[in-house]
């Protein structure tokens, strides 16, 4: 059986995409910081596969090594990381000249240190599978907005992280996937007191992530918007068989 490890899966792109897996029968492996909405979630999957939720804090070294022992409780094999748990920093969002050093370390701590020190552990397992990783980035890492300077340095530095074990591990597929605007929580601290009802749902985003998965396509960067009509096209042409 194929197993994916989840960060931030009891909300958001996260849990979407673990409902997307285990409706393929993928084991799953996921983790939140609220321990009641992940047993909720955890709930929901087990009625479709073989799931572990391990509660906790990414960034608490502790906790990674919790993950990475429940990977090799269910066999050792791990064929998809998903670091998707992230941190916006402070709302509303301030600009760098008063963006605080604590607040950075913390967006850092949780969106670049995290996600290599939990994709460290978990390697041996990843490249014993010719595995995928797979790091949720946004389109502020390439691009320049108001506000997001704490957030986007993070993100533009997980683009580098990614690419660069891509070059160093070549039996693995690396990705680091900007999955557009959504419709979440996070979204909406980015825009306190703001409607943001007209972003997608974060369910949209999955058949892109899927499509990779499926082609498995050269390690790079990638903008979900730009993977869809190739998600449709698979979608299709399964459908036609």
């Amino acid at each position: 059986m194929t197993t994916a490890l989840i960060t931030g899966a009891s909300a958001g792109l996260g849990q979407a995409l673990a409902h997307a897996l285990a409706q393929r029968g993928w084991r799953l492996v996921i983790d939140a910081r609220s321990a009641e909405r992940l047993a909720e979630t955890r709930k929901e999957l087990a009625e479709l596969t073989d799931v572990t939720a391990v509660a906790g804090d990414v960034t608490d070294p502790s906790h990674r090594a919790e993950l990475a022992a429940a990977i090799t409780d269910t066999g050792g094999g791990l064929d998809l990381l998903v670091n998707n748990a992230s941190t916006l920093g402070a709302s509303p969002l301030p600009r760098l000249a008063t963006l605080s050093p604590e607040v950075l370390r913390k967006v850092l701590a949780t969106n670049v240190e995290a996600p290599l020190g939990l994709t460290q552990l978990l390697l041996p397992a990843l490249k014993g599978a010719r595995g995928v990783l797979l790091n949720i980035s946004s389109d502020a890492a390439v691009e320049h907005y108001e506000g997001w300077g704490g957030y986007a340095a993070s993100k533009a530095a997980l683009d580098h992280l990614t690419l660069t074990l891509a070059a160093e591990t070549p039996e693995l597929a690396a990705y680091a996937v900007d999955p557009g605007d959504m419709r979440t929580a996070m979204h909406q601290r980015a825009f306190p007191g703001e409607d943001i009802s007209d972003r997608p749902d974060p369910s949209t985003v999955v058949p892109a992530l899927l499509s990779l998965l499926d082609r498995r396509p050269p390690s790079g960067r990638y903008r979900a918007a730009d993977l869809v009509p190739e998600a449709e096209a698979l979608a299709a042409g399964a459908g036609a068989r």
